[in-house]
């Protein structure tokens, strides 16, 4: 019994953190599509959010023939 209680807590709790973990996300990423969204479509995400992180690394600049 007092492993099964054990277990269910653990995976209760588990599961309260992936919720909190998934909204707070959820949230912020509405915060910032919503600050790209005011500034318009012309200004990068990247000039607005200086210290995010580096999701393109192939990105280049400038044209780019596709392969």
């Amino acid at each position: 019994m007092k492993k099964t209680f054990g277990l269910l807590v653990g995976i209760t709790a588990i599961a309260i953190v992936g919720l909190v973990v998934y909204r707070r996300r959820s949230r912020d990423m509405g915060h910032m599509l919503r600050r790209v969204s005011d500034e318009g479509y012309e200004t990068a995400p990247d000039v607005l959010f200086p210290n995010g992180s580096r999701r393109g690394r192939d990105l280049r600049y400038g044209p780019v023939i596709p392969r």
